[in-house]
């Protein structure tokens, strides 16, 4: 397949002329051709870095100056861009057994770490036609030697939104239980979202080590979650009057637009605030991360689900099972509960296009799965196979559109196609959201979650705002909040985990 060539807000493929426009300036977006895995190489570019930069490929110098953009756009910003003469103080963060290590400012944490030899190779990431090795560092989280903030004058708040997420009081219990270590005793939790920044029945709820000791052994979060909210002003307005200097965000994409929104009026009004963010969604649709905490656990419950559409269908005469899972435009979960459990005939995600009917369509290979075994299963995310179903138009509160619901519909067309031809079947549906939701952290995601919590801290003491923490190839790492928000991750269909999902399902293309 040819490369694709980029400039500052575009791709263009030189043999097909696809063009590929950014949704904004600024923001580059390649929008994926909705074909089969197997019938396009899927090219993609490192675009979060090549933005806003024209890439001249005859300029012999044109490595150096991408690598040279790449760390200038993922800089991280910190209280003395605005306040020059902030002081910096030696660390109170103290462990009672021995001196801790601190992390140098200068440690980073490598982005990319397969250097792909061609364009061709599975999921291939490249700048250039011959996959030129470019280094693309981040910025190592962790605590640092000098503070920026005396924990005596601080007073911390942390806000949970969105919806719920396996992990949300395993983050909030480790923020303040760092922020204690480092001397803070004045910590709130803002009750309900951004939605209690503004309403006056919702008082701040004190937080202690002494009130989250045991709070990561429940599902939910201690603080509630709500979407939507109060304006930029507004929320800014109350932490000003409040006194709040130090703000953990926990959320999604939106969450974190909104968190990105405060610490640019902080700035504006020559605030001196820290504003954190830990990503928070349970479908893993978070730029530049290995995961976001909720995720194996979200997994490992979907396994559950997965199990009992197995028993169900493999029990009965010419059963089917259907389970629909998480992943609004991103099909992360229903990919890998697939590959987990073992027990899927048919996976369903919204970045890999499919027909129900016709002589390549599911419910054609649901009746070939009836023949030769007796019995499927079938999952299938959330936000798969919209096409199929009315368009409404209408949103939630976080201005998200407000899907279908695709596996009722696959239920029924399933029931209907199965009478039409005379075969019988008896279809079971299982939609299991809430009850992964609402689950406790498992070990996996507890130890993600207090290592992001206690990063968020120890980001905000050292004087960064504006950033999120996560983890990057098995490390720790603060980025800026607008790298990781400028569009969804999503499945990339030419990957190797996608294809290791087809060759346990065994599926053919739906198309």
């Amino acid at each position: 397949m040819d490369a694709l060539l980029c400039s500052a807000t575009m791709c263009i493929s030189p043999k097909n002329r696809v063009l590929f426009q950014s949704a904004r300036p600024g923001s580059l977006i390649l929008r994926k051709p909705r074909f089969p895995a197997n019938s396009v190489r899927f090219h993609r570019v490192a675009a979060a870095a090549a933005r806003e930069t024209a890439i001249d490929l005859s300029d012999p110098e044109w490595k150096l100056k991408f690598e040279r953009d790449f760390e200038e756009k993922f800089n991280i910003p910190h209280i003395t861009d605005a306040f020059p003469d902030a002081e910096a103080i030696p660390s109170t963060f103290c462990l009672k057994m021995r001196s801790p290590t601190y992390i140098n400012n200068k440690d980073r944490v490598l982005l990319k770490v397969i250097n792909y030899s061609s364009p061709d190779s599975a999921g291939a990431v490249c700048i250039d036609p011959g996959c030129t090795w470019i280094q693309q560092w981040v910025h190592r989280a962790g605590p640092r030697e000098k503070i920026y903030f005396r924990p005596e004058g601080v007073k911390a708040a942390i806000v949970t939104c969105g919806g719920l997420c396996p992990g949300l009081n395993d983050v909030i219990r480790h923020i303040v239980i760092t922020l204690e270590i480092y001397g803070v005793k004045n910590i709130v939790g803002i009750p309900f979202g951004y939605r209690g920044f503004s309403d006056k029945n919702l008082p701040e709820i004190p937080l202690s080590r002494k009130v989250v000791q045991n709070i990561h052994l429940s599902g939910g979060s201690l603080l509630g979650v709500s979407r939507g909210g109060p304006t930029v002003t507004e929320i800014v307005d109350s932490m000003e009057e409040r006194g709040i200097n130090m703000l953990f965000v926990l959320g999604g994409n939106g969450t974190h637009a909104g968190a990105n929104a405060i610490h640019n009026e902080c700035l504006k009004r020559r605030m001196k605030v820290a504003v954190v963010g830990v990503p928070k969604t349970i479908d893993n649709d978070i730029l530049h991360m290995d995961k976001t905490f909720g995720f194996d656990t979200a997994v490992e419950e979907a396994q559950r689900a997965i199990n009992s559409a197995y028993i169900e269908a493999h029990s009965a005469y010419h059963g089917i099972g259907v389970v629909k899972l998480m992943g609004r435009s991103s099909g992360f979960i229903a990919m890998q509960a697939s590959l987990a459990s073992g027990q899927v005939d048919i996976c369903l995600i919204p970045e890999v296009p499919f027909n129900l009917h016709g002589p390549d369509g599911v419910l054609k290979h649901l009746n070939y799965l009836i023949e030769t075994k007796g019995s499927a299963v079938v999952c299938v995310a959330e936000g798969a196979g919209q096409s199929f179903l009315e368009n409404t138009n209408a949103k939630d509160a976080s201005g998200n559109k407000v899907l279908g619901d695709i596996g009722v519909h696959i239920q029924q067309e399933t029931k209907k196609y199965f009478k039409e031809i005379g075969v019988s079947a008896d279809v079971k549906y299982i939609d299991p959201t809430y009850m992964i939701r609402a689950v406790r952290a498992n070990a996996s995601d507890g130890i993600l979650c207090t290592v992001l919590g206690q990063n968020a801290v120890h980001g905000a003491f050292a004087g960064y705002s504006g950033i999120t923490v996560g983890i990057i190839n098995n490390h720790y790492a603060y980025l800026p909040i607008p790298e990781v928000i400028a569009y969804d991750k999503s499945v990339d269909p030419n990957s190797r985990m996608w294809h290791r999902c087809l060759t346990s399902t065994g599926q053919p293309d739906f198309i």
